[in-house]
Formats: C-alpha cells, sequence, structure tokens
C-alpha cells in the first residue's frame, strides 16, 4: 500500500513545471482527453470496418445455401422426370419422399411437360434455376 502511495505523491510535484502559478499540486501521468478521444474513434472505424465485413459475409453465406439447396434439388428433380417421363405433378413433399429427404428450403414455381422452374430465397436474395438454363440466377424464370 505504502508503495502505492510513494508513487502516488512522487507523480505529484509542487512549484515549477505542472503546477500552476498558485503552487497547486497537478497529476503528471493519465490521458488527456484529446488522446482518449483520438482512441475512441479509431476503434469506431475498426468497429464499422469489422461490421461491414461481417454483414457482407453473412450475405454470402446466405446466398451459397440457396445455389447449395437448388443444386441438391436438381438430381431429384431429374429422376422425378426419368421415371414419370414428365415434371408435371412434381411437389417439394414427394421429391423429399420418394427421392431424397435432403431437398430442402425450395420452391417449386411451375412444373409441366416442358419443364420446370425452382427457387430458393436466403437473406433477402431469391435464387432461381429455370430446367433450359442451366444456370443457378437471380433473374425469375420466363
Amino acid at each position: 500500500m505504502s508503495l502505492i502511495m510513494g508513487r502516488r505523491l512522487r507523480s505529484l510535484k509542487r512549484g515549477t513545471g505542472p503546477a500552476d502559478s498558485q503552487g497547486v499540486l497537478r497529476r503528471e501521468d493519465g490521458f488527456t482527453l484529446v488522446e482518449l478521444l483520438v482512441v475512441m474513434l479509431i476503434i469506431a472505424i475498426l468497429l464499422a470496418i469489422a461490421v461491414g465485413f461481417h454483414t457482407q459475409a453473412r450475405d454470402r453465406a446466405g446466398d451459397a445455401a440457396a445455389r447449395a439447396n437448388i443444386r441438391i434439388a436438381v438430381p431429384a428433380i431429374e429422376a422425378y422426370r426419368s421415371d414419370s417421363g414428365t415434371y408435371a405433378g412434381m411437389t417439394l413433399a414427394l421429391l423429399q419422399s420418394t427421392y431424397s429427404p435432403g431437398v430442402q428450403g425450395i420452391e417449386i414455381v411451375s412444373a409441366d411437360d416442358a419443364g420446370y422452374c425452382i427457387r430458393a430465397s436466403a437473406g433477402g436474395r431469391t435464387w432461381y434455376k429455370d430446367s433450359d438454363a442451366g444456370a443457378i440466377t437471380t433473374t425469375a424464370c420466363l
């Protein structure tokens, strides 16, 4: 305890220097308000950058999950067509129970003799797969 008090007393000086004109004791250690504000500003900037990266990563993960759900569904859809000769009558429940229980997170927009359209949504974006177009896109099926 006396060691701590000794340090405090040594940091206080009387007379010239850090004391004011009336000889009032003033501490020399610590941070100024400007230094604290600069540190807070740097922390705020780093936090804003981190939040931005986190949001982008979460959006990319949602997009990847939606596209993966579509890619998982396509083999089950093609197996259904192979068995029935058409896409008509295809439902999500039928695909899950008969072909692949892993088919999830998709919606069958349309299914007829000519083809199908499915969609999956995640993170505010919707992805589509048209049987005629090979790619999974954000453009709605025609």
